[in-house]
């Protein structure tokens, strides 16, 4: 546990917070038009309805920023350089999904973004496993529907060749 004041570790939570949902604000502006594009989209048949993602969203990226703040807290900036360092990293390419999908329709780019995506969440894992458990458990459930959206944008790329081209 960090000596941090109080103050300072919740001013620690909000720009961990902050931090995560402002990658989620950059997608949402890629995403003006998803509601409408994702709808004219051939979808298979497993793929969840379009008003899901928003809370799954919201909830991982709150998970997040409390496992990012775990390891700040108990580890300082210093000591967790690569580890945070990785996180604001894995969270670039996270908001580029959106625009190489919902923003410039394509669909190989957008699945080569989520591939990278997931191997720098693994690599986020690995990392911050060294400086807390619980931080690292609460990236599971990221980590596994980012696996789900792989196989979805693969799946809705391939089933729609010239509006994903």
């Amino acid at each position: 546990m960090s000596a941090f004041s109080k103050s300072r570790q919740l001013l620690g939570f909000l720009g961990c917070f902050c931090l995560s949902y402002l990658t989620g604000v950059v997608g949402s502006i890629a995403s003006v038009q998803a509601r409408t594009f994702y709808a004219e989209l051939t979808q298979p048949v497993w793929a969840p309805p379009g008003w899901l993602f928003g809370p799954v969203w919201s909830l991982l990226y709150l998970m997040m920023a409390i496992s990012a703040w775990l390891v700040w807290r108990r580890s300082g900036i210093a000591a967790a350089r690569m580890a945070l360092g990785l996180f604001v990293i894995q969270l670039v390419v996270n908001a580029l999904w959106s625009w190489l999908f919902f923003a410039w329709h394509l669909g190989a780019a957008a699945f080569v973004d989520i591939l990278l995506l997931l191997g720098l969440i693994v690599l986020t894992m690995v990392h911050f496993s060294k400086h807390s458990r619980l931080a690292t458990c609460l990236l599971i459930p990221y980590f596994c529907w980012v696996c789900f959206a792989a196989f979805l944008n693969f799946s809705v790329w391939q089933l729609n060749p010239g509006l994903l081209g």
